[in-house]
């Protein structure tokens, strides 16, 4: 533990620009906890407050500026693809695209200090076109204010977190088991508040080639269509209903209550489908199925897609 806090003094820079380039890329490993402590060590470390501010920004940059060009070359897919790769699946797509649609590339200054928030308006503000020079002035404040405020806690209570960390290397091998505990119970309940929440929405699903034969027929059913605007452009379901984020909140569904409702997303096990699919069932209807696989199952299985902008 001494060697490592010996290393962390004399390689702070090193370790922020990792651990921050990382955590942004999307890897579930806390930075504020690294930058927290790097500011504690700034009268130990061989470095300074502003050097430490700017390594932190750059790493920070980089990582938001991929999601940005991932986002401007691949649109709503990449949107997808982080809220696969998300601990927080309630809090995906469309919800920072109604923050971000609100406030516009101001929400960048505080993306990082929301939990799942930060990856995903990176990819979301390159999705919807926002232009370079507008990301990178915002998303360096929003950086600036995040990493600036980790170095302002830590110097402010500098002789509570040396005084931990030196507790920690009195106690050797100890502490670092300590550290990993820490860093184990910290994954465990994010995976476990994932896992509840996901159980939460355990549902009977339709299958696509179920839907498409209910469409066969003489009453199909009602379809809603719950992705985010950026999702919807690459085509919705013959038929689908669009609702705003206001309809959404109100839950306004022009059918009747023993009618068939179904719900689709984009979203890995139909979290958002099954989020709304729960609430209809607690407003009285009672044949509320997602679809299984969503969008992508359809697509995948070769069905009609319509372009057309829905009602």
């Amino acid at each position: 533990m001494s060697f490592l806090l010996d290393l962390l003094e004399q390689y702070g820079l090193l370790f922020v620009f990792g651990n921050v380039l990382i955590e942004q890329l999307g890897a579930p490993i806390p930075a504020y906890p690294t930058l927290v402590m790097t500011g504690a060590l700034l009268d130990r470390g061989n470095y300074t407050a502003p050097m430490l501010l700017c390594v932190g920004v750059i790493a920070a940059l980089i990582a938001d500026y991929c999601w940005y060009m991932a986002g401007r070359k691949f649109g709503g897919r990449v949107l997808a693809k982080l809220c696969k790769i998300s601990l927080s699946p309630d809090s995906c797509v469309r919800q920072t695209e109604s923050v971000y649609v609100r406030y516009g590339p101001a929400s960048l200054l505080i993306a990082k200090f929301i939990p799942g928030f930060a990856s995903v308006a990176s990819a979301l503000a390159g999705a919807i076109g926002t232009r370079p020079a507008k990301f990178i002035v915002f998303d360096t404040l929003g950086a600036m204010l995040w990493v600036g405020s980790a170095i302002f806690l830590g110097s402010l209570f500098s002789s509570a977190v040396t005084d931990l960390l030196d507790v920690l290397a009195a106690l050797g091998k100890w502490g670092i088991v300590l550290i990993a505990l820490a860093f184990i119970i910290y994954l465990g309940k994010k995976w476990w508040q994932r896992h509840a929440f996901l159980k939460d929405l355990r549902m009977a699903r339709i299958s696509v080639d179920e839907l498409d034969q209910l469409l066969k027929t003489g009453n199909p059913p009602t379809i809603i269509d719950v992705r985010s605007s950026i999702g919807q452009e690459s085509g919705r379901i013959p038929g689908a209903m669009v609702l705003t984020d206001d309809e959404l909140s109100a839950l306004v569904v022009n059918s009747d209550t023993n009618s068939e409702v179904i719900i689709y997303c984009a979203c890995p096990n139909e979290a958002s489908a099954a989020k709304v699919a729960k609430k209809l069932m607690q407003r009285g209807y009672t044949k509320v199925r997602p679809l299984s696989g969503g969008i992508d199952a359809w697509v995948a299985a070769g069905y009609q897609v319509d372009h057309e902008t829905g009602t």
